[in-house]
């Protein structure tokens, strides 16, 4: 039952979302609908970003790097003064849930749109959130959560544990600071790199050491609390599917719950958040062993958490403007009973990542993007619970016929925009509801299927074949499902097919044609064809893919009458004919075409190789067609020509031993000098992207030959950066 306007206290005039990216867009669109003006913060190379374009007024606080604009308390409490904002939206990430900001927050008058300090403290702590926790009888993870940071005093606990064990930050989330380590010869290492990453992303190095459950579960309880000493729970997610100890596809309810264990959870989640006197938007995750089917507390995250929306698709709520009305000195709106527990909903978030290179994340312009129409900006109302139903022991309602399925998409970035080194590489978050966890899965599917990217490596790909996955849909979900199911999820890609090759070479044809100035015939326009007569169009195009071992496809193309074509595709294990095929260009990236007599739109888009590289038989120094084609995306690639390659050299194959950064990166690291010895395996040179760190290791034993690098600096996607001469050819 709602609570009486009458106690409501008025929304905020103007607040300031100290983020970017989406959650500040999704801040933002919340706020326009209240009513209240947004304020938003940015880092120099953030100045065309979505956020800044949507917000009432924008700020810059600095270069890119976090340390120097988003973590910055002092410049964001400046625009604070400047702007007039009454409250600040922390979003999640940066200083979400530094005690240290809200309280000065507080002495500036300005309100924290967060639980109060002391919540932080005890909850944002792992080691002080575990104890109370212990102290309130909810069962915890064995392991080492005091304040011993003695690297061989952790070693020692670890080795007690027993390996697998976790290192994981004291401090933050979203997977950083946090090492599974498989044995002692690791650790040291694992616990160098985790301290690193945790100094770096919460500006604490201190970790904690746990036993790693082998085949866990990742379930957690939304909490929600009000300064009136009410709290109540908002269901569960279940986030399991995890790369890199991050999260990628969440969902909600979780599957296979029973009403006992969720009013088990929910009411421990609860007990909780009252034991620390908890204010506002809270996650507490818990471990889920598959083996024991028991529940460990994991940590409770004081913030609004990436995948809130799957809460609110379930639930019909907007869980920002219960921040808000919070945060405002007003009673939650709903109690217990009264928040609807309705269908299944999933979220999906789209990174900009190498899914076939262990998830490194990428860079660049989003050269094009295509997404699916969202059906919703926020979710859509859901049929209240019938006054019999039980507060916490809930059955999911499964039964609402006029609940139509539903799609929302929370993005910060546009055609167009950069996506940096410098942060998080998520570029946006794809949410689905349906009236069923089969239903929503059906409805995920399908949304991917139109969604196209290109200008970045993406996991698009993968998330669709992980939707469609027989493990997935049976939602046999543990935190270790990637690994478990790499053979499936990463089978090798097939060749393209003759109807994707003819496409692609009808699109070159087309679109040379349009270039080629009219009634202007020169020896470079004509290398490529012959014209007979003026009115026959002939021409060869050689197609490779990105797999430098595949043979390139041949594609004889020759225009017939009334703009028909002739397209023969000559393959390693195949040659077909396609004849009287239509074509034309109806945009710059859409091809329509007859193929067989059955009619194709399909997108195609040219991204030519990056100005600065020379010619080589590498494929990213070619221009590649990416190709939409039936819901899956196809990367070609169409060769230099042979002179071409010469003249430039093939300098992107070095020699054995030579190490190259994988993508733009910074130089965390350079623990080699020219003439160290090294052995195979050794750390060479540690590199950070977009929050992740990453190590390259010596490929060969040998002599450092040369120093491409030093610490602090950005370097480009295959710099050379270490040269080892190899003991082999010595």
């Amino acid at each position: 039952m709602l609570h009486s306007s009458a106690q409501r206290k008025p929304h905020f005039d103007k607040i300031l979302i100290a983020n970017r990216g989406e959650i500040a867009c999704r801040v933002i669109r919340t706020a326009k609908k209240l009513g209240i003006k947004t304020v938003a913060v940015y880092s120099e190379v953030d100045v065309d970003s979505l956020h800044v374009t949507l917000a009432d007024e924008a700020y810059c606080i600095g270069p890119a790097p976090s340390a120097e604009s988003y973590l910055r308390m002092d410049k964001i409490i400046d625009v604070c003064r400047r702007s007039g904002a009454q409250a600040v939206h922390p979003g999640y990430g940066f200083l979400s849930e530094n005690a240290v900001f809200a309280e000065q927050l507080a002495k500036e008058g300005v309100v924290f749109i967060g639980p109060p300090a002391s919540a932080i403290v005890s909850m944002g702590s792992k080691s002080e959130s575990k104890a109370i926790m212990e102290a309130a009888t909810v069962p915890v993870v064995p392991g080492y959560h005091g304040s011993n940071q003695d690297a061989h005093f952790l070693k020692r606990k670890a080795s007690k544990l027993g390996y697998p064990v976790l290192i994981k930050a004291v401090h933050g989330g979203g997977g950083k600071g946090m090492r599974t380590v498989h044995s002692e010869n690791e650790f040291a290492d694992a616990l160098q790199s985790a301290r690193r990453e945790a100094e770096k992303s919460f500006g604490n190095s201190d970790v904690l050491v746990e036993k790693y459950i082998e085949r866990p579960r990742h379930v957690e309880v939304q909490v929600f609390a009000d300064t009136f000493g009410e709290c109540v729970a908002l269901w569960e997610r279940d986030c399991s599917v995890q790369r890199r100890n991050q999260k990628i596809v969440e969902e909600a309810p979780a599957p296979g719950l029973s009403p006992e264990m969720r009013e088990d959870l929910c009411q421990k989640a609860i007990d909780a958040a009252k034991a620390v006197k908890y204010v506002g938007a809270g996650t507490v995750e818990f471990i889920f062993d598959n083996d024991t089917d028991k529940f460990y507390f994991m940590e409770m995250n004081t913030r609004l958490q990436v995948e809130h929306p799957v809460t609110e698709m379930i639930t019909g709520l907007d869980l920002v403007e219960w921040q808000l009305q919070v945060a405002a000195g007003n009673p939650l709106p709903l109690s217990q009973a009264a928040i609807p527990l309705v269908g299944h909903a999933f979220e999906a978030r789209i990174y900009a990542e190498n899914p076939r290179n262990q998830f490194l994340p990428d860079s660049g312009p989003l050269l094009f993007l295509s997404t699916p129409e969202p059906t919703h900006v926020f979710a859509p109302s859901m049929p209240a619970p019938a006054a019999s139903v039980p507060a916490l022991a809930r059955t999911v309602n499964t039964n609402v016929d006029d609940v139509a399925p539903s799609l929302r998409l929370e993005q910060g970035f546009e055609q167009g925009a950069q996506i940096g080194v410098y942060y998080d590489p998520m570029i946006a978050k794809l949410v689905v509801h349906g009236r069923d966890r089969t239903e929503a899965l059906r409805i995920l599917r399908g949304a991917l299927d139109k969604y196209q990217v290109v200008g970045v490596a993406t996991n698009i790909e993968f998330l669709r074949t992980l939707a469609g996955n027989d493990a997935f849909i049976d939602a046999e979900l543990e935190t270790g499902f990637i690994r478990k199911h790499d053979n499936d999820l990463f089978r090798p890609l097939p060749p393209p097919s003759a109807e994707v090759l003819a496409q692609a070479a009808l699109y070159v044809t087309l679109r040379d044609q349009l270039k080629r100035p009219a009634g202007v015939s020169t020896p470079w326009t004509s290398l490529a064809s012959r014209r007979f007569g003026g009115d026959v169009y002939e021409r060869i195009i050689t197609i490779s893919t990105e797999d430098t071992s595949v043979p390139s496809a041949a594609v004889h193309i020759r225009s017939t009458t009334n703009g028909l074509f002739d397209i023969t595709v000559k393959a390693a294990s195949y040659e077909k004919t396609f004849t009287s095929v239509t074509g034309q260009l109806s945009s710059p990236t859409t091809v329509l075409s007859s193929l067989d007599s059955v009619s194709l739109r399909t997108t195609i888009v040219s991204q030519p190789p990056p100005p600065a590289l020379p010619a080589s038989s590498s494929p990213n120094t070619m221009e590649r067609l990416h190709v939409f084609h039936n819901g899956h995306k196809l990367t070609l690639v169409l060769p230099s020509p042979r002179w071409l390659q010469s003249l430039g050299g093939d300098v992107l194959n070095a020699q054995k031993g030579a190490l190259r950064a994988p993508m733009p990166s910074l130089v965390v690291n350079v623990p080699v000098s020219v003439g160290d010895k090294v052995n195979k395996g050794d750390t060479v040179v540690i590199l950070e992207s977009m929050k992740t760190e990453m190590i390259l290791r010596a490929s060969v034993a040998g002599v450092v030959k040369s120093v491409g690098c030093k610490k602090g600096d950005m370097v480009d996607e295959g710099k050379e950066l270490v040269a080892i001469d190899s003991e082999e050819e010595s």
